[in-house]
């Protein structure tokens, strides 16, 4: 560079210092705070920022801590593993909810953030991840806005109108659970669609009912596995054994746990088991977590549907809700086998006893660590850990009849119920009293345990914690005691046991007590009991118990987390889209449509205000400033949909970067343009199968033959409440402006934006 060009760059940046300092002068700074501001703009693309985007810190806080859950979005995630500093330990997360608890939220903006996310968990349990991602793409398209000085009563405004039309105008890609069940029975779904192109199977294989007695046959031992159809109509025996393990068959676990003796190596019919030959695995990311190949997917979809036909000739007529879990499972194939298990049981139960086909209040989960992941399954009754202890006791009860009894509470001295209200009259000289040592302690533990021991009690279910002490005397007395059992678990023993559950054991008489439970240590499905270390796996059964548990396993610790999130995300899909009787089209297809209307409605040329919006504004001047920024307000809000749907893309590695997404979505965008109807045109993409589809993803491998459907109501709740906290956050930021700035405020046009002290 020559000194006359190095002189004129001094000049030039000179000039926009000298520029800068005039405009810090006529805002009324003081001449620190100039300072300060001319030292954090030294990039001089950024120096002459409006000095509105300084009063929204709230907003860029949002949009900092929904930056990290990105690659949450979609059906193939980027798992993220989060360390506990105190203990070294990682956990491997995909949800919304396990990030948001581990990141820090220490600022107003983040305690907002993570109160929007845990109601949109206890309500909802998904739909967080789209929440998150929305909240940081709003949170930056109204930032723009302000950088370009559009009011905030105008964002506010064309915003909420915005999301209202998208809402109304989305519902004609809704479609009742009765169609989406006729379609994928009649057409898209059959069981010879799930076949797979590697591994054919014959004629005389599962497809055909007579050839399903057991499942797994070749895998394990006929006397381990009995059918679901079997369990109600059985004797007690046929509880011992697990309903379905969703995984096996897969990899080389069928070579581990084959019966001794069998050197079979042929698939039989009706085996479910993959030949060697199909045993091929795609490695990803780590040895640990490896993508099922085509081929397993393919067969064990074959599988069930041959499982469920044993009922019916034909098989869609029963199991409509099989097929609905797999198109709302979005890629999640071991928590979908796992809930067409339980789907299978529970629509088994309702047509004998006429209750609702799916429960989730008869669903729990047990996470066992240390067994690979196929031993996943799911049993009837109730299956949980234990200590070493109680296991003992457990095998002096195995295979008798118990009396059982329900405790709706704590069984600790210090216990009472909500409402209890102390005498008045009476002083307490001791609250807790030490319950090893002192007569006190001593006579409560005596009383409470010649209770059981007068009413032959075996059994004890309670909802709450359980005294340490007393724990010890019932063990010591072959009395099996069950802490930390959740209310439904409580119903369901009471519903068949005839026991009904007390708050206290000084209120337990004989009509309390049920009978007919039984215990036993669990086996896992090749027959074996299992030991787990310091805690013991134990099962408790009823004969007809409406309580199914989905025993969730895998050898890798910080995966347990993440394994259960995924089924229960599951579940509740199911369990809403049949609430709401309705499901959105899948893949994009909804929010396709979102943007595609956001930026019609933008593009109409702007329309005079009228009087009904003049008084709802209570001023002429902010109807007048939100249709002059209407577009621009309405193109921030697509940005939102857009982003989300680009994302998406790259998290499936259909597009290499979002320049290449954006481009695919402008793609759709102008042909859904040129169609003349957007939703006609995207409704037709979606039946090809084609719509923002590529050649992978979780049903690549199936085509056309397999849709995939979202919530409707969790989707645009999630929807509303992302731009419910922007909006909050955007009007609630605030800075105290003092001196001549404020009465240049006070008479300018954006005197509405301010309060005045």
């Amino acid at each position: 560079m020559s000194r006359k060009e190095g002189s004129q760059l001094d000049a030039h940046i000179a000039a926009i210092r000298g520029e800068f300092a005039n405009a810090s002068q006529v805002m009324g700074l003081e001449q620190e705070e100039r300072s300060d501001m001319h030292h954090r703009c030294c990039l001089l693309p950024m120096a002459f920022r409006d000095v509105n985007a300084r009063r929204h810190i709230g907003l860029q806080q949002l949009s900092s801590l929904a930056f990290a859950g990105r690659t949450l979005l979609g059906p193939m995630k980027s798992c993220k593993f989060i360390v506990d500093e105190s203990t070294n330990q990682s956990t491997l997360i995909c949800s919304a909810v396990r990030l948001i608890e581990s990141l820090d939220l220490s600022s107003a903006a983040g305690q907002l953030l993570n109160e929007t996310i845990q109601a949109q968990n206890k309500e909802f349990k998904t739909g967080m991840s789209t929440l998150l991602f929305l909240i940081g793409a709003w949170s930056n398209a109204i930032l723009e806005c302000l950088q370009q000085n559009v009011p905030v009563s105008a964002i506010v405004s064309v915003m909420s109108e915005g999301l209202n039309s998208c809402c109304e105008r989305v519902q004609c890609l809704q479609i009742s659970i009765h169609d989406v069940n006729k379609e994928l029975c009649s057409s898209s779904v059959r069981p010879n669609a799930f076949k797979s192109k590697t591994c054919q199977i014959g004629p005389d294989s599962l497809l055909n009912p007579q050839n399903f007695p057991y499942f797994q046959k070749d895998v394990l031992a006929p006397e381990e596995v009995i059918p679901i159809n079997s369990c109600s109509h059985q004797d007690d025996c046929n509880f011992n054994k697990c309903l379905v393990s969703p995984l096996a068959g897969f990899g080389s676990i069928a070579s581990l746990v084959k019966p001794a003796g069998d050197k079979s190596t042929s698939v039989s019919s009706g085996s479910g088991v993959i030949p060697s030959s199909c045993n091929k695995q795609k490695l990803t990311h780590s040895r640990y977590f490896s993508t099922l190949g085509k081929s397993h997917f393919s067969s064990q979809q074959g599988n069930f549907q041959g499982y469920l036909s044993g009922q019916s000739a034909d098989p869609c007529e029963c199991y409509g809700l099989g097929h609905l879990a797999v198109t709302l499972s979005h890629g999640n194939q071991a928590s979908m086998k796992l809930l067409q298990s339980i789907v299978a049981y529970q629509q088994e139960r309702a047509e004998g006893s006429g209750s609702s086909q799916f429960n989730i209040a008869e669903i729990v989960t047990c996470c066992l660590l240390g067994l690979p992941e196929s031993y996943s399954c799911v049993f009837p009754g109730l299956v949980t850990l234990v200590s070493p202890e109680q296991a003992t006791v457990i095998k002096y009860f195995e295979d008798k009849p118990l009396r059982i009894l329900l405790m709706d509470g704590d069984l600790t001295e210090q216990y009472r119920h909500l409402g209890f209200n102390r005498p008045c009259n009476v002083r307490t000289v001791l609250e807790h009293p030490s319950l090893q040592e002192g007569r006190a302690g001593d006579l409560w533990l005596s009383s409470m345990l010649d209770i059981l021991i007068s009413f032959e009690v075996n059994l004890v279910l309670v909802k709450g914690n359980v005294c340490e002490n007393l724990m010890e005397r019932c063990i010591a007395n072959s009395i099996l005691v069950i802490g930390s059992v959740t209310r439904d678990v409580l119903r369901a023993f009471g519903e068949v046991t005839s026991a009904q559950p007390v708050t206290y054991l000084t209120q337990v008489n004989a009509s309390c007590v049920g009978s007919g439970a039984q215990v036993e240590l669990w086996k896992a499905c090749d027959g074996r009991a299992m030991d787990l270390g310091e805690l013991v796996p134990v099962r408790i059964k009823v004969r007809g118990i409406p309580l199914l548990t989905a025993v969730l396993t895998t050898t890798v610790p910080s995966k347990m987390q993440l394994i259960e999130d995924r089924f229960w995300t599951l579940v509740y899909r199911l369990h809403h889209a049949l609430n709401d009787e309705k499901v959105f089209l899948g893949g994009g297809a909804v929010e396709l449509l979102c943007l595609s209307h956001i930026q019609m409605l933008a593009e109409q040329p702007l329309q005079p205000a009228n009087k009904n919006a003049v008084k709802e504004f209570h001023s002429p001047w902010l109807v007048a400033s939100a249709t002059e920024y209407k577009s621009v307000v309405l193109q921030a809000l697509a940005s939102g949909w857009k982003q989300y749907l680009s994302v998406v893309l790259c998290n499936t590695a259909k597009a290499a970067s979002e320049l290449e997404a954006c481009t695919s979505v402008d793609h759709h965008l102008k042909k859904a343009a040129d169609c003349g109807s957007p939703s006609a045109y995207i409704l037709k993409e979606f039946r090809r199968g084609d719509l923002l589809r590529g050649g992978s993803g979780p049903f690549a491998d199936h085509g056309d033959g397999l849709k995939v459907y979202d919530n409707v109501t969790a989707k645009t709740e999630a929807w509303r409440r992302a731009l419910d906290l922007v909006l909050l956050v955007l009007q609630t930021d605030a800075e105290i402006i003092t001196g001549p700035k404020r009465n240049q405020l006070l008479n300018s046009h954006v005197s509405s934006e301010f309060m005045f002290l």
